[in-house]
């Protein structure tokens, strides 16, 4: 009887999570800038807000426990729009943050592993008459090209520039530019391997000489 109950929860709740689901058919999914054909974020949900600033391409899909959100409460005016765009079939992966206060720029197909946290802003503490929390550092705009690949627990931080076809390794975070087609790992990240047309894949410039270390 317990087998049959649970078999029985645990098809209920699979039809739950699709039914709850957010796409462009339902209410939650017109509030949204764009939500593009065949998208969905996928219930449940952490946070969701000030949708309107965030546009979603086509046959895209936010797995479950995702939080993405424009500017820090609901019904914050933000000064740009879209504030977050996330591409055409792309893949955020599960329990994975999008926090976008000016502009977050997510190419086509990219796809991430769990946990992802993507920001284009960061807290101060330069001032220690005042709490970290209460202290903000300007808005740098973040950019992840088409065809990149955010391993699990990757970190992009404000200024963050990812090139096209970019891998990046787990627990990466990523603070400024890679160039378009590059395997980067590290906190903060760095270039390891990198394609050329004439050599194609080979290390880094500075790993040449002992690739190994």
């Amino acid at each position: 009887m317990g087998n049959v109950m649970g078999n029985f929860v645990a098809s209920r709740w699979e039809d739950w999570q699709f039914t709850a689901s957010i796409t462009n058919k339902t209410a939650r999914g017109k509030k949204f800038k764009q939500f593009g054909d065949g998208s969905l974020i996928a219930f449940p949900w952490v946070t969701i807000y000030n949708e309107h600033y965030i546009e979603i391409g086509a046959n895209t899909m936010l797995g479950p426990y995702c939080a993405l959100s424009a500017g820090m409460m609901p019904g914050q005016e933000c000064l740009t729009s879209p504030v977050v765009r996330i591409g055409d079939r792309c893949l955020i992966g599960r329990g994975s943050g999008i926090v976008g206060h000016l502009a977050i720029d997510i190419g086509n197909d990219v796809w991430t592993g769990h946990h992802v946290y993507i920001t284009d802003q960061n807290h101060g503490y330069q001032d220690v008459t005042r709490p970290i929390s209460q202290q903000t550092q300007p808005e740098q705009p973040v950019r992840i090209g088409d065809g990149s690949w955010l391993g699990t627990g990757t970190v992009v931080l404000p200024g963050a520039n990812i090139g096209r076809h970019v891998a990046v390794g787990a627990n990466s975070v990523v603070t400024g530019t890679l160039p378009d087609y590059c395997v980067a790992v590290g906190a903060p990240a760095r270039v390891i391997r990198q394609y050329s047309p004439d050599s194609g894949w080979t290390p880094a410039q500075e790993f040449a000489v002992n690739p190994d270390r």
